[in-house]
């Protein structure tokens, strides 16, 4: 656990769940503006089944004052899935050898306290953690304000799908690997360092 007052980063507790739940779902509508679409997000519905009992899943979460939940990012072994990602995308990143980073989302009003980078570095140190773990794979919506710096800033691009469409008219999907294990030597992520300001 990290604290930075008035925020707590940390993994989730049972308490958190319904908090957290809230927050995805406000994403989904008030941000994102298409809502709860059950092919990409049956790990809602069931967040403790899907990432507190899973032993190599992780949901991490920042919490404000009076503990609300005012960030998520979550950690799955799944990897791309192939439609819609191209085929070589998930041969490159297979299920169970690949570490996923979803659901990174802040609270507006919370945003500028550098909690996205904090909750993305402790999603990292624990894949690090997790002996099966080859890669940290995740992709993004870079039309979303402020998303495509902020993973430029801690991730190499692997493939720039703005020309496919393969989310659909409106989802600009660009690819991002965090470097692992012996492929992450000599590499210093914004986000692991002590007193992070972003």
């Amino acid at each position: 656990m990290t604290s930075h007052q008035p925020y707590q980063v940390r993994h989730t507790r049972p308490a958190d769940l319904p908090g957290a739940r809230a927050l995805m779902l406000d994403t989904f509508y008030r941000e994102f503006g298409y809502g709860y679409v059950p092919a990409w997000h049956e790990d809602v519905v069931a967040l403790e089944a899907t990432y507190l009992d899973h032993p190599r899943h992780a949901l991490i979460v920042a919490t404000g004052p009076g503990g609300e939940v005012v960030g998520s990012t979550a950690l799955h072994s799944r990897g791309p899935a192939h439609p819609p990602h191209p085929k070589w995308l998930a041969e490159r990143y297979p299920s169970g050898l690949t570490a996923q980073l979803v659901r990174v989302y802040v609270r507006d009003g919370h945003r500028r306290h550098g909690l996205a980078r904090r909750m993305v570095a402790l999603a990292t140190e624990f894949a690090g953690r997790e002996g099966g773990y080859q890669h940290l794979y995740l992709h993004t919506n870079v039309d979303i304000p402020g998303a495509e710096p902020f993973w430029r800033s801690l991730a190499v691009e692997v493939c720039d799908a703005r020309t496919t469409g393969e989310h659909g008219p409106g989802v600009a999907t660009v690819h991002f690997e965090i470097p692992l294990g012996p492929a992450r030597a000599g590499v210093r992520l914004p986000g692991e360092l002590a007193g992070i300001q972003a």
